[in-house]
């Protein structure tokens, strides 16, 4: 059986492919979401860390406050060597934002919210039981074949098949370089009644009941904690459980006289490889199918999410004809970019924790005993950098801004300087139909025109798609927003649908160059223009 499926297939039913597909629905495209299993799997904690971008992204699609509601939230990250705390670290709000830095709430939970949404909306199609075994591509259509010999023919995939994607990537051709660790962690799901932990992480460095490794502690909701233990490579779980061990070691955190329940468990060797290729003709590759990570900054499925955002604004413009077909080649560049950073500060961080050679173990001992008092050595301590939104500043997306130049990557805890290439921080607007800044972003390209700049008289040459001005001083009378950004007069802020910052003109005759280049159009196209575009504000 052979079904065409106008839009997108998304392959992978997990919470990147069910944001690509809220994702695509919202601006309009049709997608079929198909998944080798069955059902839905709801075992487990899985990926539990949600960042308030990422919360800001699920928002966009109804679900943000919701999981940010559900979920435990927590400021504070603390950090310990043996029985000596080292310190802590509050994250920094930039703007106003609508989340708090990272709610806690499981994969799982996360799951059924979006599921919620998925059956809502008429413009996706869900398969359980379509596993993809087999890819081919035309000049405009990709046809994928299931185990079943079903046949689905789309204009485009996102391959969302999570980390046992191997199949799918050697039918791409797609290599997956990389290294895996030999350390194992186990990880608990455990209830608990410990109410003096229940808003903070906490981070172990070589405590006395898990000696010359680590222990991570997150607050879940409903009194439930995830801890992760760094174990041996040939740790045997089952052999624990049988001996009693397991429950020694929950004993040792949780105290002897409190009761407990492990509600699920599993043993995990991380791994840090990334695809050489995020798209191959029709099929771009996302979240965990693209990149390994371990989990320490909760950089996977955060990251995978900001994968989903990418390619759905940029699927959608090409489908309709608002952005040539290149437009996705960005995808890759954006995207990969993202994975190499992800890997090295996640590798950074595993090579902290789990020291290659005894150099590597004294010179992480001398760290850690001089960190309770030396804040230079504190800084090093490398417990996991938190996830953050990547900064496209060489993408061939954004207008560079000499007077603003990029400074690297920013202190741990800390977010780089409004700019191009950069996320907008949330701030709040009065609008039509927005009161965030990113809310008004993600509706199309957005102008922010600064006092003294006519925001209206500014587009008229604008090729098509969605494009919006507004004037900052009309959304913003008392200056949050060019606060925020740091506008200086007559400036033109020009933001893409997922609210990064493309480019920043003072020449308002510069400003159609600018929003081609952030659509991946280098010159206009009279196929594109619709008419002229809207403004408020």
């Amino acid at each position: 059986m052979t079904v065409r499926d106008r839009g997108v297939a998304v392959i992978g039913n997990g919470p990147v492919g069910q944001t690509t597909a809220l994702l695509l629905a919202r601006r309009g495209v049709p997608v079929v979401l198909l998944d080798g299993r069955p059902e839905r799997d709801p075992t487990g904690s899985k990926a539990i860390c949600q960042q308030r971008d990422v919360l800001d992204v699920w928002e966009a699609v109804g679900a943000g406050h919701r999981i940010a509601e559900e979920g435990v939230t927590w400021t504070t990250a603390r950090t310990f060597h043996r029985d000596r705390e080292l310190f802590s670290l509050t994250l920094e709000d930039a703007g106003s934002p609508a989340f708090p830095p990272f709610v806690n709430i499981s994969q799982a939970r996360v799951e059924e919210v979006l599921d919620e949404r998925i059956a809502a909306e008429p413009l996706i199609t869900v398969r359980w039981g379509h596993r993809v075994v087999d890819v081919d591509q035309s000049d405009d259509a990709v046809v994928l074949t299931t185990a079943t010999g079903a046949r689905v023919v789309a204009d485009y995939a996102v391959a969302c098949t999570g980390a046992r994607c191997d199949a799918l990537r050697q039918v791409l051709g797609v290599r997956f370089d990389g290294h895996s660790f030999d350390d194992r962690f186990l990880i608990c799901d455990i209830w608990a009644d410990l109410p003096d932990w229940a808003t903070e992480r906490r981070f172990y460095f070589d405590p006395e009941w898990n000696p010359g490794r680590q222990v991570l502690i997150h607050p879940c909701p409903g009194s439930t904690f995830r801890i992760d233990w760094q174990v041996p490579a040939d740790y045997d779980l089952a052999e624990e459980e049988r001996s009693g061990v397991l429950d020694a070691r929950v004993r040792a955190i949780v105290g002897a006289g409190t009761d407990y329940e492990i509600r699920w468990k599993s043993v995990y060797r991380f791994h840090a490889r990334v695809a050489d290729r995020f798209r191959v003709g029709r099929v771009l590759l996302a979240g965990d199918a693209a990149h390994l990570m371990s989990p320490f900054g909760a950089r996977g499925l955060n990251s995978g999410v900001a994968d989903a955002e990418n390619a759905a604004w940029k699927l959608a413009y090409v489908l309709r004809g608002w952005a040539p077909p290149s437009l996705l080649d960005t995808y890759h560049d954006e995207r990969h970019a993202a994975a190499v950073e992800n890997l090295d500060v996640t590798t950074a961080t595993m090579n902290f924790l789990v020291p290659h050679d005894d150099r590597g173990h004294a010179r992480r001992l001398a760290v850690l005993e001089g960190a309770a008092t030396d804040p230079a050595l504190r800084a090093r301590v490398d417990s996991g950098r938190f996830a953050e939104p990547f900064w496209y500043v060489t993408s061939p997306l954004t207008t560079p801004d000499d007077s603003r130049p990029f400074a690297g990557r920013p202190p741990k805890g800390r977010v780089p300087a409004p700019a191009p290439g950069v996320l907008v921080p949330d701030v709040p607007v009065t609008a039509p139909g927005a009161t965030r800044l990113r809310q008004l972003a993600r509706e199309g390209c957005c102008v922010l025109a600064g006092p003294g700049v006519d925001a209206h008289g500014a587009l008229p040459r604008v090729p098509a798609g969605p494009v919006r001005a507004v004037s900052l001083p009309e959304i913003d009378p008392e200056g949050r927003v060019a606060a925020a950004l740091g506008v200086r007069p007559g400036e033109l802020w020009v933001l893409r649908p997922d609210a990064y910052v493309a480019g920043i003109v003072t020449d308002p005759a510069e400003l159609p160059t600018v929003l081609r280049r952030a659509v991946g159009d280098a010159a206009p196209r009279r196929d594109q223009m619709m008419g002229r575009p809207s403004t408020a504000g």
